[in-house]
């Protein structure tokens, strides 16, 4: 059997497109070394600067590790979005396409074909995945392509205007997965709270729920990526009434200062933006995601002295913070751009201010009861058991270690109530109490 190496860069929806290619080459046995395979892929993230130069480093590296004669394959956004560049710059790579063919990967290594197709690729009924990094988790894609108009974002110019998939289709994907014994789902897209915008259907998400809560067997899910102007407040209650929503709000803000957010083409302003976050707030047992950009064009010190202010007073649990990035194809490319030096010493300022909310919101935990999957082996070793918070997504909000239980042996992929004893290092310790049995 021949071996396939696969290295998945970027988000979560580079994620899923992996696990789809890696449905189509089942015949293949997966391998961790580069230097064994007859097949390597490399799924590429073309978002922004630092993600193009991780994308060509790795290509490059596996290059020097691969052993003769095996196939170097390059896909996704990076090659979408610089194709005639790559193919000419590249020439250690054996075999090219980008976004919209992962389910003619297979097809694509038999014939050594190039290929790109003109549209992006969107997941079928009849899609097998092979889910990779957790035996209860996994993210279901809801859509492809985005239509807003950020003015610092490029993913439009080689994604495309947003594409989201029938109801029944995810539907389908969720019920196949529950009897497969997943029961924890992230549902992402680009702009998932813009699902079936573009077939005409207004809180596409609502009817999404409302399907999704007559499947037996989800234990919890949560929705990424919620976008500010195609966010409802109907939306917000539909996820407090769920029963198997989870109250995670996840809502990039990207800036605070009004001025920043025109200039941004947010489509918000400070006072809805202040509203819909409040009605997350409000939520029993909420947990709020989001991020910003420092540094974007014509961002001044009261810009950010606002934004750095935000950040003090609104105590989200989890913040991403980003350097801006000059991008081509974006309406940002063209404006007075702000020196590399000053958003390096934003950057800074604002990061420690984030790991002191963090970290506060780490010690908020302290006494508090939770439901907690087991995740297996911890980060800190053979004596601590790992586990993620019911509310949390995966690997992204951090890591319960389970140092003590009064329920016997834990089982990965279950789920517990779990005391937690300690804050330490932006890490929980807890005691199991009781397995929670469906």
């Amino acid at each position: 059997m021949q071996k396939l190496y696969i290295l998945s860069l970027g988000c979560n929806k580079n994620l899923v497109d992996s696990e789809i290619m890696l449905g189509r080459l089942s015949k293949y046995k997966l391998t961790d070394e580069p230097s064994e395979a007859h097949v390597l892929i490399v799924n590429t993230c073309g978002f922004i600067e630092s993600a193009k130069k991780e994308s060509i480093h790795a290509i490059l590296s596996l290059h020097q590790k691969r052993k003769k004669d095996s196939l170097l394959v390059v896909t996704g956004c990076l090659m979408q979005r610089y194709r005639d560049k790559l193919m000419k710059e590249l020439p250690e790579v054996d075999l090219f396409t980008g976004v919209g063919d992962y389910e003619k990967i297979d097809e694509l290594i038999l014939k050594r074909q190039n290929l790109f197709s003109p549209e992006v690729y969107l997941q079928s009924e009849e899609t097998q995945r092979l889910i990779t990094g957790s035996n209860f988790h996994t993210f279901i894609k809801i859509s492809e392509g985005c239509n807003q108009k950020c003015s610092f974002c490029a993913i439009p110019s080689f994604k495309g205007r947003l594409k989201s998939r029938e109801i029944s289709s995810v539907v389908k994907e969720v019920k196949e997965l529950v009897l497969r014994g997943y029961k924890d789902f992230s549902f992402i897209a680009q702009d998932s709270s813009s699902y079936l915008l573009d077939k005409g259907v207004k809180n596409g998400l609502i009817a999404l729920i409302d399907e999704l809560e007559k499947i037996k067997g989800i234990r919890a899910a949560r929705i990424l990526y919620l976008y500010p102007t195609s966010l409802s407040e109907a939306l917000i209650q539909r996820i407090i009434d769920s029963k198997i929503f989870v109250n995670y709000f996840d809502m990039p803000l990207q800036h605070i200062s009004d001025k920043m957010l025109k200039l941004m083409k947010r489509g918000s302003t400070k006072s809805r933006l202040k509203k819909l976050l409040n009605l997350m707030k409000a939520a029993p047992d909420s947990f709020l995601r989001t991020g910003f950009i420092v540094g974007h064009p014509f961002e001044d010190e009261e810009d950010f002295k606002e934004l750095c202010e935000f950040v003090k007073e609104f105590h989200f649990d989890r913040i991403s913070v980003f350097a801006y990035s000059k991008e081509e194809q974006t309406p940002a490319f063209n404006m007075q751009q702000i020196s590399p030096k000053i958003i390096q010493s934003r950057l800074k300022i604002l990061e420690k201010i984030v790991d002191e909310s963090t970290e506060k919101s780490f010690k908020r935990e302290l006494g508090q009861i939770r439901k907690v999957f087991c995740t297996g082996k911890s980060s800190e070793g053979e004596f601590f058991i790992a586990g993620k918070d019911l509310r949390w997504d995966r690997d992204i909000d951090g890591e319960i270690l389970i140092n003590e239980s009064l329920c016997g042996t834990l089982e990965m992929g279950e789920l517990y109530e779990c005391e937690i004893l300690q804050s330490l290092d932006k890490k929980l310790l807890a005691r199991a109490l009781r397995k929670i049995d469906d």
